[in-house]
């Protein structure tokens, strides 16, 4: 019934997530934090390149990996057009396992929350920690939901080119306190000529922890040197309303 990041919801992100647009200033803290970085890098859930690209043109040597095949071929394409040739590859994140070793793995902006499956995000983590060289560093951004209003529905039309356009209704089901993952029901339906010719529906489930949670999580694979800052702010100290975090750990 419902897809995973299909043709409409990933026209739709090549649209409000062009390649080079920072979210918050993620680019901008990545590429301080990854400075003096030699090896290569990973970014799982690359999505369409907004974020793999400004680092392939600042000279480093990246690697993809994305669950949905319509996120890569938009990736590829953009790749290509700025002559750059990536290894991107299709998988599952809980499954994965890839030939090569890194000396990072980055994942910004929230997407290790599209993990909604506790055992399986524990699994993705430890696959991280196994495709890095000793000393090689994880960084991964995690959303806590302190905007969250069930029941809020917001609707918003994007336009596609002067005859064609993406209208998306998203609706806030239910934040689930237990579980500790929100569902949001996502609604793409794409429009020309004034007539409506596809519709894509999107479950959007998100999953968050506590910040000692995270750490003993990630120290219990078996990271190290742990720390969690707020607001792109290197060590800066999370507050009751601190929507975004990013922990760095250290593989022994």
């Amino acid at each position: 019934m419902f897809s995973y990041y299909g043709k409409l919801s990933t026209q739709l992100y090549d649209v409000t997530k062009p390649v080079g647009h920072s979210i918050n200033g993620d680019i901008e803290y990545y590429l301080k934090r990854l400075q003096g970085t030699k090896g290569k890098i990973l970014e799982p859930a690359v999505g369409s390149g907004r974020f793999i690209i400004p680092l392939l043109n600042k000279g480093y040597d990246v690697d993809g990996i994305d669950y949905s095949a319509h996120m890569l071929a938009s990736c590829q394409k953009r790749c290509h057009e700025r002559g750059l040739n990536p290894n991107l590859y299709e998988a599952n994140l809980s499954q994965f396992s890839l030939p090569e070793k890194y000396e990072a793995i980055v994942m910004p902006t929230g997407s290790f929350c599209l993990i909604d499956e506790y055992d399986d995000a524990i699994s993705v983590l430890t696959s991280f920690y196994h495709h890095l060289v000793p000393g090689g560093r994880l960084i991964v951004d995690l959303l806590l939901p302190v905007d969250w209003h069930t029941g809020e529905i917001s609707t918003t039309p994007y336009s596609l080119s002067s005859d064609e356009g993406i209208v998306l209704e998203n609706k806030s089901i239910e934040i689930n306190w237990v579980n500790q993952t929100t569902r949001s029901l996502l609604k793409y339906e794409k429009w020309r000529h004034g007539k409506l010719v596809d519709t894509e529906l999107q479950e959007f489930v998100m999953r968050w922890y506590g910040i000692e949670e995270f750490s003993m999580i990630l120290e219990k694979i078996g990271f190290t040197h742990i720390t969690c800052s707020a607001d792109y702010t290197f060590q800066k100290a999370p507050s009751k309303e601190t929507e975004l975090v990013t922990f760095e750990a250290i593989r022994l």
